[in-house]
């Protein structure tokens, strides 16, 4: 009888976490590396932000948290929806979470039967089919392709609905290609949603106000009230607030689906950290002046990359709505030759070139399930996003 369970079989390691793993190795060892893969801001908390963490710290707030989440966070995260979403939700209908990441596997969790199946659009973030695989559903990926700006089209997501599906997983902005829905778009894809009742939807928000130009965000449940009561609306502190090892998110739904994730969440972690869903009330309640002013530095990183990106041989760079990722194509450089004499046969031969040749880390694209592409984020300082994309394109002009 095998010990290990035989759930971890269809299980893979997190390709992001990997490459940014490698690229701190090598620099330990004294490699000059640029690493381009970590999903995270580089701006630090805003000062109000870890006050009220240390006031809270200083009040005693230091035991153990409602499962659900502290009354006054859940009561900002209602008015968050209705002051930014246009979504009633009370606070009995809102659960926080140890990140986002907890919100969705609970989700699946409290949802999924084997056999069940969750739509994902391709590309993806590399932890959504791992998470429906361990609670026990089947994903389903359906396509997008550089030509629609990576988005989900209402005649794919029709082909891929079938009596079996329960969920469609939506992540707008997207990581990792940065597309985010227009409300046309996202019109679309409700009207097909409308046509199959059994269908619910999980949107991830996360990167909501990480948008550029004249983009208007919104989310399904505000485009089409109609699909309220099966929508899951999760969102979270991480990438706004610059807070992603406070690790708190949150979601509003149905009262039943939420009583389902807290119960699974009392026998899991029980409540997320209390200082933090403390720290989580003041970036919610507090001033939003700082977000448009790194959303400003982020447009102009994006801009870059993109520029230099498509200067470089046989790379086509989309320029994307939101987020601080790209998502660029390598399929000019297949079938080309290293220095070495390595043949460039796939985004995850390229990527591998690349760090040993030039000692840039960026994602291959077939983690996120579409390729040949490969992902970087530009969440770091423009000097560092300049010398890598000068790097890529030496690298690109040397094969032949």
């Amino acid at each position: 009888m095998a010990f290990l369970a035989d759930a971890l079989s269809r299980v893979k390691p997190s390709a992001t976490i990997a490459v940014t793993q490698k690229a701190r190795e090598l620099k330990n060892a004294g490699r000059d590396v640029i690493g381009l893969g970590a999903g995270e801001p580089d701006f630090d908390t805003p000062d109000n932000i870890k006050n009220a963490a240390i006031d809270a710290i200083r009040r005693g707030e230091t035991k153990y948290p409602p499962v659900s989440g502290i009354a006054p966070l859940r009561e900002a995260i209602a008015n968050k929806f209705k002051r930014e979403n246009n979504l009633d939700y009370k606070p009995e209908q809102t659960i926080v979470g140890t990140g986002g990441k907890q919100i969705l596997f609970n989700a699946f969790m409290a949802t999924l039967n084997p056999g069940d199946e969750v739509i994902i659009p391709r590309p993806y973030w590399v932890s959504y089919p791992e998470m429906v695989a361990i609670c026990g559903g089947t994903s389903v990926f359906a396509e997008t392709s550089i030509d629609n700006g990576f988005k989900l089209t209402a005649a794919e997501l029709e082909k891929a609905i079938t009596p079996k599906t329960k969920w469609l997983l939506m992540n707008s902005p997207s990581n990792p290609s940065g597309a985010a829905y227009t409300e046309a778009e996202l019109r679309a894809l409700a009207d097909v949603l409308l046509k199959h009742p059994h269908v619910w939807t999980l949107t991830d928000d996360m990167y909501e106000h990480l948008t550029y130009g004249d983009f208007v965000f919104k989310t399904i449940a505000e485009v089409e009230p109609k699909l309220y009561d099966r929508t899951l609306t999760m969102n979270g502190v991480s990438k706004a607030y610059a807070m992603t090892g406070w690790r708190i998110g949150y979601a509003a739904g149905p009262v039943q689906l939420i009583k389902a994730m807290d119960m699974i969440q009392g026998q899991q972690t029980s409540g997320a950290c209390t200082i933090a869903q403390w720290a989580s009330v003041e970036a919610l309640n507090g001033p939003q002046d700082f977000i448009a002013k790194n959303k400003a530095v982020f447009q102009a990183r994006r801009d870059l990359v993109v520029s230099m990106l498509n200067q470089a041989r046989g790379i086509t760079c989309p320029s994307p709505e939101g987020a601080f990722y790209v998502y660029p194509s390598c399929a000019g450089l297949i079938g080309k030759k290293t220095q070495a004499g390595t043949v460039i046969t796939d985004d995850a031969v390229f990527t591998s070139e690349l760090l040993e040749a030039e000692g840039v880390a960026v994602v291959q694209g077939s983690a996120f399930g579409l390729g040949p592409n490969f992902r970087i984020s530009y969440a770091t300082s423009e000097a560092l996003l300049e010398e890598a994309c000068t790097r890529i394109q030496r690298f690109t002009a040397s094969l032949t």
